[in-house]
């Protein structure tokens, strides 16, 4: 297995930008062995000082994320790392995790991802959902994920504002009397919430 690490960490490095090689090959890997040798490989693989590597980690448990061990990694461990690449796999693998639980009976789990006190942890789920209301249950229900977007209008991380205001106006394109009354209702009272309200209203006619 080491020695499989070691190949892929001369095999992705040959390769800065994008996620397809790692995101393809986790997906064979996933699907070539059983689920605990997936585990030790994924666990063994994040460990890697390879970006790519780490990457292609967070995609395998991203497939293993109904292991709630697996999960508390992502939000706890894998939120943390420094490499914004890796952070942009997160928000892949959240989805991922809620697609395999379904999207509704993900709610206490994306609510929870939302309240954590790490700002990557809160943006993995507000870019990694997008667009909110192509996603089951919140394709039914657009209003569920509005509201849980707008109380992040005032959030203390940019890096996370600018996603909820990506995400609110994605869901404007197709819902935009309800961006508009949700916009209507906010105080802009704050740079914050200027900031993601002048994101959202893109195309909103208020």
């Amino acid at each position: 297995m080491n020695e499989y690490i070691v190949g892929l960490e001369r095999e992705f490095s040959l390769t800065e930008n994008g996620f397809k090689l790692e995101e393809s090959r986790a997906l064979s890997d996933y699907k070539s062995h059983d689920t605990e040798f997936v585990k030790k490989l994924a666990f063994l693989a994040y460990k890697s000082m390879v970006y790519q590597v780490r990457m292609y980690a967070v995609f395998l448990f991203g497939y293993l994320s109904e292991d709630d061990n697996v999960l508390a990694f992502m939000r706890d461990t894998v939120s943390n790392d420094d490499n914004w690449r890796v952070q942009e796999v997160l928000a892949k693998s959240f989805d991922e995790c809620c697609k395999k639980k379904g999207y509704e009976n993900a709610i206490p789990i994306i609510d929870e991802w939302l309240k954590s006190s790490n700002p990557n942890t809160r943006r993995a789920v507000t870019e990694g959902l997008r667009i909110w209301t192509s996603r089951p249950y919140f394709k039914e229900n657009p209003m569920e994920a509005i509201e849980r977007l707008a109380d992040l209008r005032e959030d203390s991380s940019e890096y996370v504002r600018k996603s909820v205001g990506n995400a609110l106006r994605d869901i404007s394109k197709k819902y935009s009397e309800l961006i508009k009354t949700e916009l209507n209702n906010w105080k802009l009272e704050s740079k914050e919430i200027n900031q993601v309200y002048n994101l959202a209203n893109k195309f909103v006619k208020l």
